[in-house]
């Protein structure tokens, strides 16, 4: 297939202070890459806002193409593992930071970070979990092999009006978890719970304790508030139960003591989804599209914006405004 000399992207640039919008880019202007896809589908992540509107220190080179996700149909390939009209998406990987992202009606990607898209999931469908749904897929994936199961009770998911969280707690749901859940949004309690949740609760309701080790309530945790929350997770997990450390919304800092660990062999395991390996990437996409599958996508993607629509969509994320999934139509 031949590719258009100009096509439409969204472009950062820092020359004389930041600087980002809608521009005609070649296909020379993109990074290096084995696979180019027609892009159909992107979303709008909490970095990708920081890095549209320069208030985060997201790229490290510039000029680069925004968006940390991407999915569509490759156009060309000099890799034999991908042919013209495949579906494919791609998630962290760099984009965005260091080569160019997914906000662009046409991507190249290094071919080792292109995933064939699973049976059982769409372009669309996988763009409403994009990074967020990897996310919370590989905690569950690190928390299995160290050992994670149903038996050990329920698992509490926290910030859970976030996108990671939200689909965290359908993803527990039908992996068979019990899925508890606690928001600062109290209002969005039947949301939560038409999710799977089956404990709402609110955070000024938790009464965490000081003392090293508190009477244990949860077999596990998916966390994306980090701090005290995270710390306080230590003291309430069951023995040998894990919590996925996969946020910060709540503070980098973590004060809290070994015993926990010692004790009760509690782990936390972190949750580094923009440079996992392959291997584990396939698998968290496998189970996404198949016996993980959320069952609420279309609750959980509550907005889709065009690719003009962008810079609209940033401050709104940024000032907290944002509920739910937003995907970009390219």
């Amino acid at each position: 297939m031949s590719l258009p000399q100009h096509f439409r992207a969204f472009r950062i640039h820092s020359d004389g202070g930041h600087r980002a919008g809608i521009e005609q880019v070649s296909i020379d202007d993109l990074a290096p890459g084995e696979v180019v896809i027609r892009a159909q589908w992107s979303s709008v992540n909490y970095k990708d806002a920081l890095a549209g509107t320069g208030e985060g220190k997201i790229l490290r080179r510039y000029p680069l193409v925004g968006g940390i996700d991407v999915a569509g149909h490759v156009v060309a390939s000099t890799d034999p593992r991908f042919r013209e009209g495949d579906p494919v998406l791609c998630t962290g990987s760099g984009l965005s930071e260091t080569r160019d992202g997914g906000y662009s009606e046409y991507v190249r990607l290094p071919a080792e970070w292109t995933i064939p898209l699973p049976a059982g999931l769409g372009l669309r469908e996988a763009m409403v979990l994009g990074t967020a749904g990897f996310t919370a897929g590989l905690s569950l994936l690190r928390m299995e092999a160290n050992g994670q199961t149903p038996a050990l009770g329920p698992v509490v998911v926290t910030g859970a009006t976030g996108g990671v969280s939200m689909l965290a707690i359908d993803i527990l749901t039908r992996a068979g978890y019990e899925a508890h859940a606690i928001t600062g949004k109290t209002d969005q309690r039947g949301f939560l719970e038409r999710l799977g949740a089956r404990k709402v609760i609110g955070r000024g309701e938790m009464q965490w304790g000081q003392r090293p080790l508190e009477t244990a309530i949860w077999g596990g945790a998916i966390d994306s508030v980090g701090g005290e929350t995270l710390a306080a997770l230590t003291r309430v997990i069951q023995p040998y139960g894990n919590i996925a450390a996969c946020g910060l919304a709540g503070g980098h800092e973590l004060q809290t003591t070994v015993m926990p660990f010692i004790i009760r062999g509690v782990s936390i395991l972190g949750i580094a989804s923009a440079g996992t390996a392959r291997a584990q990437r396939e698998q968290v996409w496998e189970r996404l599209a198949g016996p993980w599958k959320p069952a609420h996508l279309d609750a959980i993607c509550t907005r889709e914006v065009a690719l003009d629509e962008l810079p609209g969509v940033f401050p709104t994320m940024l000032a907290g405004g944002s509920f739910g999934r937003t995907v970009v139509r390219l």
